[in-house]
């Protein structure tokens, strides 16, 4: 007789808005996991192009895929919430539809928080980007390399740490980067924030603030995918509304922070949006035709200038940077 597969151990949540262009390859890359005993919430959020038809079909040719249409669109965070309530397995997930898992990526994550007892496990990524040198415009992409920001937080390898112990980890606030333990999520109550965007900001640090402890590895696990199209939410940081949502959300990870007496891992943090969040969005401020866009960056800037003062230790050229924004 055939013995019967063995049991999942981790779901993962895969939401999806209008990718069709990409959702097959998020699909591809978790049928190649060298860790085959995994489940996949496929959540449609209304989609009005073949990202449906693309998850039904995934479903249809692998039972571990199971498909949850949303009558009406509800955002990434009540995508990724509506996924949390279908999850029997011991541990948890997330990837983005339009981004792709490495091979070992689950296997990698799954195995070491399991062997640890740690509340969850992060590792690695970097940047799938257009393939603009290639001079191809037409969907070819490349992977980057692994950021500072990102090696700070996973390398080297850690088990067991928090963040009295590890406070860099805190820079590593996206959700696909992790696996963690189902308990977790019930344990303390946590979800994704509906109607905003950067929705990861603030649950990673609540992660990170409550979890008894976690690991971290170098590993790559995800390429996080920069649309050609420019229809990703992070390509869209010009807009009013868009920086409103990005600064709100970055003050509220760094007041879970505070809330829960954790000093070092918000000055690590305050450090690191002063030299790579805010360089980007002062460039785009220099130009920018609404007044109200230069005026709230720079008081959000002056804040976070004030709160380091000398401890961050800034580059030259991005203190100059940032000094022009302070006037705003």
């Amino acid at each position: 007789m055939t013995p019967p597969p063995p049991a999942p151990v981790v779901t993962v949540i895969v939401p999806g808005f209008e990718v069709a262009d990409y959702a097959q390859e998020a699909i591809d890359s978790l049928r190649a996991q060298t860790l085959t005993d995994w489940l996949a919430v496929l959540v449609d959020d209304a989609s009005t192009d073949a990202t449906g038809g693309i998850f039904d079909a995934a479903a249809a040719a692998d039972p571990r895929f199971r498909v949850v249409h949303h009558a009406a669109r509800g955002g990434l965070s009540a995508a990724r919430n509506t996924g949390l309530e279908l999850v029997e397995t011991p541990f948890v997930a997330f990837l983005d539809a339009d981004d792709r898992y490495t091979p070992s990526a689950l296997e990698r994550l799954v195995a070491t928080v399991d062997a640890s007892g740690s509340d969850f496990a992060v590792g690695a990524y970097v940047r799938l980007r257009p393939d603009h040198d290639g001079g191809n415009p037409t969907g070819t992409y490349v992977t980057g390399v692994v950021q500072p920001w990102v090696a700070a937080a996973t390398d080297p390898a850690r088990s067991g740490t928090t963040l009295e112990e590890h406070p860099e980890a805190s820079g590593n606030i996206v959700a696909w980067s992790k696996v963690s333990r189902t308990e977790l999520w019930r344990r303390e109550g946590l979800r994704f924030p509906v109607g905003k965007a950067y929705e990861d900001q603030i649950v990673a640090q609540q992660m990170y603030t409550r979890a008894r402890a976690f690991d971290v590895i170098p590993d790559v696990v995800v390429h996080w995918r920069e649309r050609f199209d420019g229809t990703s939410i992070t390509q869209h940081k010009g807009e009013l509304p868009v920086l409103r949502d990005y600064l709100e959300a970055l003050a509220g990870g760094i007041a879970v922070l505070d809330g829960a007496g954790q000093p070092r891992a918000a000055a690590s943090r305050v450090r690191l949006i002063l030299s790579m969040d805010l360089p980007p969005l002062v460039d785009i401020g220099r130009v920018h035709a609404d007044d109200a866009y230069r005026r709230e960056l720079g008081a959000f800037t002056r804040e976070l200038w004030d709160r380091a003062g000398d401890a961050a230790d800034l580059d030259p050229a991005i203190a100059d940077t940032l000094a022009a924004a302070r006037l705003w």
